[in-house]
Order: structure tokens, then C-alpha cells, then sequence
């Protein structure tokens, strides 16, 4: 995986973040989600990086990246400190501005990006959310049950850790099995790297610190932006089998939080860039160049 790409690790002020960097051309971060690393790229990143200078991370506390300490406000792991890591990142690559896509925890990383550094982000497209303060507005048992995961990660330090811990491969493989349409979408060296990095118990912690975040410190940060809307153009896109098609109007979601979105469902589960990696790098690359070029593929709403 990841060939004709370079690994790194860059030391930002708060973390050592891994990534591996490809391509030539405007600058593309893209941020994976839970329970996984950068791997989850790694069938779009080569034919993304034909265009673009494609720089792939783990995000703070996943992968390779480093797992700070956590603090009882749960603020190490906040989207707006996981962010700012990443700004970081593409600063000390050269990159004052460019674009991003986020998957799932990457996505909600990627909201806070661009609310806390408007300017430095061109175009960003996120995957299969709807924003962390609708879903916590919006639970019944139908979400509750789909998404157990974000209530059963915010319990208190260890409960979580330790019932993941006594068979981390088991539990990260029955998240993917869960919420994907085909398990089968995963490689076999793809799920080795992911339960790799996830049977690392400090993995394990600052993924539920992630969560914690979630429910506490990240919403008050929305509550606080809450009339400030996303500038960038933005791509949306679902998986057509999963819970977001079944329980929201994605983009009318999106539109409440931008000023300009556009996307559509991809037949697929969750995890749309393994899933359905041909169809997510057509609609990516739409969005990202032919758009550029005055020509749009994807149903829009201003």
C-alpha cells in the first residue's frame, strides 16, 4: 500500500503525527475516521495523487500518530486540538491553504477546521455525517441502537478500555462488519494494519477519549459557533446502505451549517472509499477538479 508514497512524522506543538505524502499539484489532506488509520485511503490516495499533492495522517491518538495524555475536560482529544494538529502538519509541508475530505471521526475534525481556520481551507468534502451536535439532538433507539458505540465509548475511564481490550481484533472487526455493506471491501492488509495499531491499549483509550470529547467539550464549541456557517464549498457524500441515508436529509443537514453544498448517496455502507472506492474518487475529483473547470456533477443546494 501506498507505494510510490513518502512516510513521515512531523512534531506539531501538540503531537507527532504520521502521515505519508504523494503526488504533485494543490495540496489534498485527507483525514480518516474510527477505528481506523490512514490506510483506509489507500484505494483512492494513488489515482487522487494523478492530480493533487495527496498527504494522508493519522489523526491524534490513532495509527502511529502520538497518544497525548489525556485531561478530565477531555480537551486533548477536542476536534478543535485534533485540527489544529493538522493545520500544523500542512504548514510545515509548505501548505498555508488547501482542501480537505474527511471520513467519519475525520469529518467532524475536518467541521472544526474549518470554523477555527476558515482561510486555510479551499474546498473540503466530508463522508457519511451529518454534524456531532445534530446527531446528539436527534437520538431515539433507532440512532441509539445503529450508533451504540458513541454511548458505550464515553463511559468513564476504564470501562470501555477494558472490555475492548480483552479482544481488540474481535471488537474493531465486528464495528466494520456492523456498519459496512460488504466486509469483504477490506483487504486482507488493510485489516491486518487496522487491528495493528487497534489492539494498542493507548489506541484504545484515546479513541474513547475522542468520543468523550464528542459529548462534552465539542459541543460546546458548536454551541458557541453556532451562527457561523462553513464558507468553502462542500461535497457531501453517503453511503446509500447506511444509517445516514435511513435516518437524514444529509444535505438539508449540511445546509443548515454551509452556504454552499452539493452531493449525493454512493451505493455502499460506511466506509465509502473502500466500499465503493471507484465511484467515491469520480464524484471526489468532480468536485475537486472539474468543478474548478466550471462543470458540476452533483445535486446542489445554496
Amino acid at each position: 500500500m501506498f507505494e510510490s508514497f513518502t512516510h513521515h512524522r512531523i512534531a506539531t506543538s501538540g503531537a507527532t503525527i504520521k502521515l505519508v505524502k504523494g503526488g504533485e499539484g494543490p495540496p489534498l489532506l485527507l483525514l480518516h475516521g474510527y477505528p481506523q488509520t490512514h490506510v483506509m485511503w489507500h484505494k483512492i490516495a494513488p489515482v487522487l495523487a494523478e492530480h493533487f499533492t495527496v498527504v494522508c495522517s493519522d489523526l491524534r491518538g490513532y495509527g502511529d500518530s502520538d497518544k497525548p495524555s489525556s485531561d478530565p475536560t477531555h480537551f486533548t482529544y477536542s476536534k478543535r486540538v485534533t485540527a489544529q494538529d493538522q493545520v500544523e502538519v500542512m504548514r510545515i509541508l509548505g501548505f498555508e491553504r488547501f482542501s480537505v475530505v474527511g471520513h467519519d471521526r475525520g469529518g467532524r475534525v475536518l467541521h472544526r477546521l474549518i470554523l477555527d481556520h476558515p482561510d486555510c481551507i479551499e474546498k473540503a468534502a466530508v463522508l457519511d455525517i451529518v454534524p456531532t451536535r445534530k446527531i446528539f439532538q436527534t437520538v431515539d433507539k433507532e440512532l441509539a441502537t445503529a450508533y451504540e458505540h458513541w454511548f458505550f465509548l464515553i463511559q468513564p475511564h476504564n470501562l470501555p478500555e477494558q472490555l475492548i481490550g480483552a479482544d481488540p481484533a474481535f471488537y474493531l472487526q465486528a464495528k466494520l462488519r456492523q456498519w459496512s455493506a460488504d466486509l469483504s471491501s477490506f483487504t486482507e492488509e488493510a485489516m491486518a494494519e487496522y487491528i495493528r495499531c487497534f489492539s494498542n491499549p493507548d489506541v484504545i483509550h484515546a479513541s474513547c477519549e475522542d468520543y468523550r470529547a464528542a459529548a462534552s467539550i465539542d459541543l460546546e464549541h458548536d454551541e458557541a459557533d453556532i451562527d457561523r456557517q462553513i464558507p468553502c464549498p462542500l461535497l457531501v457524500l453517503w453511503g446509500a446502505k447506511g444509517v445516514m441515508q435511513r435516518r437524514y436529509d444529509v444535505l438539508a443537514t449540511w445546509l443548515e451549517r454551509a452556504v454552499d453544498v452539493r452531493g449525493r448517496a454512493l451505493d455502499c455502507g460506511h466506509f465509502l472509499p473502500e466500499e465503493a472506492p471507484q465511484e467515491t474518487v469520480e464524484a471526489l475529483l468532480d468536485f475537486f477538479v472539474k468543478e474548478s473547470e466550471g462543470v458540476r456533477g452533483e445535486e446542489v443546494r445554496e
